[in-house]
């Protein structure tokens, strides 16, 4: 197996439409995009995800991600809205959703990791790997909603370069931006 340490260098699978990633700490794992037949697959790894990561992915306490939900992590049109699944083998280890404005000026990321996977480099290297994505798609602003209890990905999101300020109107939350190109 190849393995990268610079995601914009990761090779297309010829075998299936995945990309090999190398997290810092040497773990390799692979990403696509996700399709509709994803859902049972995403499903389950909601269930796999911290009760406290799930509040701070979809700043509520919900303990099931409905079928609605699913749906549209699974059903997105692949330009503006992009959900890139990230497995080891076969088995889902995290998601990415990019949903950008209809101007494509603008996206937001949201992130969620396998709680048997964490501190492995996933959430970094994923991170990187949509801000390419979404500079490659022009857009100039990544950003994402974080609630201010989350200081892992707070901290993560700096150390990367993003700008972390207060979310207008809701002193829980904050607005970690970054400009990209």
């Amino acid at each position: 197996m190849t393995t990268i340490s610079d995601p914009r260098e990761a090779p297309i699978l010829p075998e299936a439409p995945y990309q090999l990633l190398t997290t810092w700490s040497g773990f390799n794992f692979k990403v696509r995009p996700a399709e509709a037949a994803d859902e049972a697959a995403l499903a389950e790894l909601f269930t796999r995800v911290t009760r406290e990561d799930r509040r701070f992915r979809f700043l509520s306490g919900i303990d099931k991600v409905g079928h609605d939900f699913l749906q549209r992590l699974t059903q997105v049109d692949h330009e503006r809205t992009e959900d890139y699944l990230a497995f080891d083998g076969d088995i889902l280890i995290a998601t990415a959703m990019l949903a950008a404005d209809p101007d494509m000026e603008r996206a937001e990321v949201a992130i969620s990791v396998h709680a048997d996977y964490k501190n492995r480099g996933v959430g970094w290297t994923l991170l990187d790997h949509v801000a390419h994505a979404a500079a490659a798609k022009g857009i100039e602003l990544l950003e994402s909603i974080e609630s201010r209890d989350n200081v892992g990905a707070i901290t993560l999101e700096r150390e990367m370069g993003f700008t972390a300020t207060a979310y207008p109107g809701d002193a829980t939350l904050v607005l970690v931006q970054k400009k990209l190109g």
